[in-house]
């Protein structure tokens, strides 16, 4: 939904839209493509992160400011959801040394 405003919010508004939509992408094909776990984690985090940004530029092009309180949710639960793949992660390579030795 662009934003109906006139002046340089709404051109700053429409862009910034169409370049976290291109990052979405990217980072989707990064998440599709990504050669080991790490990768994947990374990408998994900053498709949080765009989420993120996604939503705070739709809260300034909808002037609510509901929408950021979900922005802050998910930050919150993007990170728990790092910090646990990471872990995951660790885990899973003290496990693969472990049988090696």
């Amino acid at each position: 939904m662009p934003f109906t405003g006139t002046g340089l919010v709404a051109w700053s508004v429409d862009l910034a839209l169409i370049l976290l939509l291109a990052a979405v992408a990217l980072t989707l094909i990064r998440m599709a493509r990504g050669p080991s776990l790490p990768d994947r984690v990374v990408a998994l985090d900053l498709l949080a992160v765009l989420s993120i940004a996604l939503i705070a530029v739709f809260a300034v092009a909808t002037e609510q400011t509901a929408f950021l309180d979900v922005a802050i949710a998910l930050a919150l639960t993007g990170f728990l959801g790092t910090v646990a793949f990471a872990r995951y992660a660790e885990r899973r390579r003290r496990d693969r040394r472990t049988d090696r030795a």
